[in-house]
């Protein structure tokens, strides 16, 4: 951590040159000699990013930036401040604290936060900013998390982890025993310590994969943010035995869409079919990714298009937690009866159909974008369909 870098000329050229081309810069040269240039480029493009992912960091004075990598493997403080809404108490510990958005947003709801980084620069640069910031309940050390357990007698209310994945795991399917630090491996230390756990994960990792890998799971959150999947949670208590709960949420810029389930519920037993009727009913990427496909159908009465087809639909509209639409036409698949609508653009959306959206758009010559949204799917009956809707 090089603090020449906080002065206030350096921090002033930082600033006015956020949204310059890099490259420009470095031709045009960087007029500050007591500090390497590459240094500056990093504040300056480690700045950048977060403006809209971490704007308590980006607005405050004297803040010091990691490189951007750092600040790209972060949690957003949208997600931070969601998962630590989750929990509470007076001690919890960050066994992989990064650049420490999740302990800044944990402080708020613990008396005791702990902060745990290998990387001593890392760690520097967190302490310093958590004093900027006029944060004073997290302790940060230059450790590994995993390291300090093992040395430590403390016990904490909640331990928090988020693992990263082994380079060499790239390209293979996405296990925790090969993420850093193994989380299976070293359940029981942690247990030791604790009886809750929270562990974040990518939303490359399978469900049933994580369930089966850890145990004493007792509810997984399914975090979107505008509608893409984010993170996934793991909320693990001790000695849990009782039905896992799926609670799936998408932070949307005005309010959010809540849904929850009970994952031995989902099923198909007692799931309703029909043809499309008044409105069509398409699920969030959260729910989506939590595979709630049955439980929806039953819980808010809505009904299945297809066993595959995750469409829904009701002839009187209800709240729903994805995209709705009033239900205009529906036909068959084949050019003649699309032509004969008379539509040139369109969005379009496939959800079990054996064509992809690029193809359908080349064979029927319809552009992107306008009010109709097409949904190729397969009905009850196995027939390719189309509905044509507007968005309610």
């Amino acid at each position: 951590m090089n603090k020449s870098i906080l002065n206030t000329e350096i921090q002033g050229f930082i600033n006015d040159n956020l949204n310059s081309d890099i490259t420009e810069l470095l031709l045009k040269g960087i007029p500050f000699k007591t500090i390497d240039a590459k240094v500056i480029i990093e504040q300056i493009e480690a700045k950048k990013r977060s403006e809209k992912k971490l704007p308590t960091w980006f607005y405050g004075d004297g803040i010091y930036y990691p490189n951007k990598l750092n600040i790209e493997q972060t949690s957003s403080e949208v997600t931070a401040k969601y998962k630590s809404t989750l929990i509470e108490g007076d001690s919890i510990i960050d066994l992989t604290g990064g650049f420490g958005v999740d302990s800044f947003f944990f402080a708020k709801r613990f008396n005791k936060v702990l902060h745990c980084e290998l990387d001593k620069d890392l760690s520097n640069i967190v302490n310093h900013n958590y004093e900027q910031l006029g944060v004073k309940n997290i302790e940060t050390i230059a450790f590994n998390g995993i390291d300090y357990l093992e040395t430590s007698t403390k016990h904490f209310d909640w331990i928090y982890v988020d693992p990263s994945r082994r380079h060499d795991s790239k390209g293979k399917v996405f296990f925790l025993n090969d993420c850093l630090p193994n989380i299976p491996k070293h359940l029981d230390l942690l247990f030791e310590h604790t009886k809750n756990i929270m562990i974040k994960t990518s939303p490359l990792l399978d469900l049933t994969i994580g369930i089966n890998e850890l145990k004493y799971v007792k509810t997984i959150h399914v975090v979107a943010v505008n509608n893409e999947v984010k993170e996934l949670l793991w909320s693990l208590e001790h000695g849990f035995d009782k039905a896992i709960t799926v609670e799936t949420i998408n932070l949307k810029k005005q309010g959010q869409d809540q849904y929850g389930f009970l994952l031995e519920n989902e099923n198909p037993d007692g799931t309703k079919y029909s043809i499309p009727l008044t409105y069509l009913y398409e699920p969030n990427s959260a729910i989506l990714k939590a595979g709630g496909f049955y439980s929806i159908s039953k819980q808010l009465n809505v009904l299945k298009l297809h066993q595959h087809s995750h469409l829904y639909t009701s002839d009187t509209r209800i709240d729903f937690p994805g995209r709705v639409f009033k239900i205009e036409t529906v036909l068959p698949y084949n050019k003649k009866a699309f032509k004969k609508t008379g539509i040139t653009k369109a969005n379009v959306t496939t959800r079990n159909f054996p064509e992809p959206v690029s193809l359908i758009r080349k064979k029927l010559n319809i552009k992107d974008g306008g009010d109709d949204y097409l949904f190729f799917t397969t009905n009850l009956e196995g027939q390719k369909i189309m509905i044509r809707a507007s968005k309610v």
